[in-house]
């Protein structure tokens, strides 16, 4: 069914507080460069994911090579310092878990490409990892490309962990994969995605 006034009304308040705090986070991180070719920053790329977000929480089927999906909300603020983001996502784990609740927190570092993310849900006990950001492709603070890479575990075996995010107007996708460093060679397995539509975008 279609938006009533009031809701369309909220959205558009929403998009245009998440662009404000954008424009705040230009301001305060403007020794945050990556040193890509075109110029832009990671500060920049980050800031712009604050608003309000729906889609899928999407894994892959190997058998099938297909991605299976489930229903996502996702909320991000950026904080008054310009540079925290807070994260919260919402979705159902099927009749066993049911409804699973995520709050993250993420904080650029001083050198612009180093991000410091820790995250919580009920039953697991949280972690602060670091990312490597690097940005590999920008037009603009909407239409981006960035790389965000730690060593970590996945599957009880240790493994360099990627996810690769695309923002592209209103359309945010990160693919998180996954490369074993217990085997020889280079092989990076698709583990799961997000595919998001900002509301009122």
């Amino acid at each position: 069914s279609a938006a009533t006034p009031v809701a369309q009304a909220a959205a558009a308040d929403t998009t245009e507080l998440a662009r404000k705090q954008a424009l705040l986070a230009y301001s305060m991180m403007e020794d945050s460069y990556i040193g890509d070719a075109s110029g832009h920053r990671a500060a920049e790329a980050r800031a712009s994911t604050a608003g309000a977000w729906t889609g899928e929480l999407q894994y892959l089927d190997y058998q099938s090579g297909e991605w299976q999906g489930i229903p996502v909300t996702v909320a991000v603020t950026l904080e008054g310092d310009g540079n925290t983001l807070s994260r919260r996502a919402a979705f159902d784990d099927g009749p066993r878990a049911g409804l699973v609740y995520i709050t993250s927190l993420a904080m650029l570092a001083k050198d612009g490409a180093t991000e410091y993310t820790t995250g919580f849900r009920a039953g697991r006990t949280p972690e602060l990892s670091a990312h490597t950001l690097t940005l590999t492709a920008a037009a603009d603070a909407e239409h981006w490309t960035m790389l965000a890479v730690r060593d970590g575990e996945d599957d009880d075996r240790p493994a360099r962990i990627r996810e690769t995010t695309t923002r592209d107007g209103a359309r945010l996708v990160t693919l998180k994969e996954v490369d074993f460093l217990d085997d020889t060679g280079e092989e990076w397995f698709s583990r799961n995605r997000t595919v998001l539509e900002q509301a009122g975008g």
